[in-house]
């Protein structure tokens, strides 16, 4: 996982021993020295500014597919004996229950189509019916143009290939995860964020010329492979030069605002292009602006100093001093190559460890199924979008404009009501309002009830990002988190199939989401509070905050009962961490 490389104290309020810095000031090491040099300066905003384009991307890469695989709602059996009559009447006379509206999309008359069309009459009630023999013919209405569903029929009996194709698309990016996990560890997070942009840019160049299924799924799994990596390389990269007092407004109101405004202008790109080539093209070709990375960010200061190249992370940060117009004084860079050169010597702990406490591991643990529940609804949300019987392309605009209002709501009222609350209360109102939608039968009024639940399960899963941040121990942050968002893969490899499993009950996928929403909203209760509270340092850091911010912090645990197995949290104590 690329997440597990990169170093993710983005919102550490506090350290064991911090360096001088500025009155007032409590944050790591690097933050200290940034300090100096101004929390939100000149070349912050321009890294700031230079992420945007890597949000639209993130959106064009995670969603486009659904845009080029999407089906019409209206087919049926091609007939060509009937080819010279209109499509309205092709439908009334070949398509069974076409008189009522309501006609079988798979499924056409065994009779002599030559009589039919003397007639011009559909056949008797009691003909035999056959599976299409000669493909299906679509009515370009809802969806106006070709898709690869559309010329490749997938449909019917092969409508399985589009979940397929997307679960396997998500497939992709785990692969890709570990891959640019790896160069990003041994190359550095620029030359990462270029490979990953690279293969998906060519992955979905390379898409426009595919002709089946599997040549299809393989293109798709390289921009898979790029998928979440395009952007969060960037936004971490950038946010770590970000002060702790911008950081959290910059990260919630950069991820809004460009992947929020990516998704929105995703559905009326395809919809005005009207061609899934050309639209492949579109949404591709943006992901090459990425070859201008090395000229514009600054590498990771944590990876420079995590391989022992102090020397060029004060380069980098004599960078800031010379585009902000600010200085470092030469003591607190001096504490800074001390301390780095102290951190590169430290030993990397592995999760393994972590399990050992009770305590963290129950958290943990729960943290993670929360987060997987989170990813299962928002995702499911979305690919819902031409479930209801409405404009495909509005819905799913709808649906993405809840970005906005909830990433800028978290920047306001995140460190007032705190993680907890902000998780567990938008997942029961994102269940509440799913149950609701099960029980309407109106498209439009089930719509906007799944638009309000997309509402609220950003919220949570926006939250539940930083909160995994906020509960782990430093020597654990950067391995956990990757855990996460590893989980988090698989839960939207699943999604595809949840919602095809509306052709054998259409309420299923709506039952689905509403159980796993309510579920993880319980899950929820059970997780320490970490609003105000102090980024933990060591296992028993982070045992005391699990004791003193959980609902239910002062039962008696396992690890009470059993303190010869206990871990012995005092022996995990760091310095710093760069």
């Amino acid at each position: 996982m690329i997440i597990d490389n990169i170093q993710l104290d983005l919102f550490k309020s506090g350290v064991e021993k911090p360096v001088q810095a500025k009155p007032g000031y409590d944050g790591d090491m690097l933050d200290s020295v940034l300090s100096h040099v101004g929390d939100m300066g000149r070349y912050q905003k321009v890294l700031y500014v230079a992420m945007i384009p890597f949000g639209f991307i993130y959106a064009f890469t995670y969603f486009v597919q659904m845009f080029i695989t999407v089906a019409p709602q209206n087919y049926w059996c091609r007939v060509p004996e009937l080819a010279g009559l209109s499509m309205e009447l092709r439908r009334n006379l070949s398509a069974p229950g076409a008189d009522t509206g309501i006609w079988d999309h798979c499924m056409t008359f065994d009779t002599n189509w030559t009589e039919v069309l003397n007639t011009l009459t559909p056949p008797p009630s009691g003909t035999p019916l056959i599976k299409c023999q000669n493909g299906w013919e679509f009515e370009f209405k809802d969806i106006p143009y070709e898709t690869v569903a559309t010329e490749r029929e997938w449909v019917c009996d092969r409508a399985n290939y589009v979940p397929i194709a997307q679960s396997l698309f998500f497939t992709g990016s785990v692969a890709g995860g570990f891959l640019f996990g790896w160069i990003a560890d041994r190359f550095g997070r620029v030359p990462a964020l270029v490979g990953t942009n690279l293969v998906g840019g060519l992955g979905g160049i390379a898409t426009v010329f595919t002709t089946g299924l599997w040549d299809f799924i393989l293109c798709r799994f390289l921009v898979g492979m790029s998928f979440d990596n395009c952007f969060m390389i960037v936004y971490i990269l950038v946010l770590e030069y970000i002060g702790p007092k911008y950081r959290t407004f910059a990260a919630n109101s950069a991820f809004g605002f460009s992947f929020g405004g990516g998704a929105i202008a995703l559905p009326w790109i395809a919809y005005f292009i009207a061609d899934w080539r050309i639209f492949i093209w579109v949404t591709s070709l943006p992901m090459f602006i990425a070859l201008l990375a090395p000229w514009i960010l600054p590498e990771s200061t944590r990876w420079l100093v995590s391989i022992g190249h102090v020397d060029k992370a004060v380069e980098v940060l004599r960078s800031f001093e010379k585009f902000n117009k600010l200085k470092i004084p030469d003591n607190v860079m001096d504490e800074f190559v001390v301390s780095s050169n102290k951190a590169k010597l430290e030993k990397k702990q592995t999760l393994i460890t972590l399990m050992k406490s009770p305590r963290m591991c129950m958290a943990f643990v729960g943290l993670v199924v929360v987060h997987l529940g989170c990813n299962v609804v928002f995702d499911g949300l979305v690919r819902l979008s031409d479930s209801f019987g409405l404009d495909f392309f509005l819905t799913f605009c709808l649906n993405s404009v809840t970005e906005l209002p909830a990433n800028f709501i978290l920047a306001v009222v995140l460190d007032r009501l705190g993680r907890r609350n902000l998780t567990w209360a938008p997942l029961v109102l994102s269940g509440l309002f799913i149950t609701i939608a099960i029980f309407v039968t109106d498209g439009a009024s089930q719509a906007g009830l799944a638009i309000v639940a997309r509402f609220f399960i950003n919220i949570s899963y926006t939250v539940t990002m930083q909160w995994c941040v906020e509960i782990l121990p430093t020597p654990f942050r950067a391995t956990g988190s990757g855990a996460l968002h590893l989980v988090g893969y698989f839960g939207i490899i699943v999604t595809p199939f949840i919602v095809y499993s509306e052709r054998y009950w259409s309420l299923l996928p709506l039952v689905t989401f509403a159980i796993t929403a309510y579920v993880s909203g319980a899950i929820t209760l059970g997780l320490p509070e970490t609003k105000g509270q102090p980024m933990p340092q060591t296992i028993a850091d982070g045992e005391k905050i699990i004791r003193e911010q959980s609902l239910c912090g002062n039962i008696k645990d396992v690890e009470e009962n059993n303190k010869e197995s206990s871990v012995d949290p005092g022996s995990y104590k760091t310095s710093h961490h760069i």
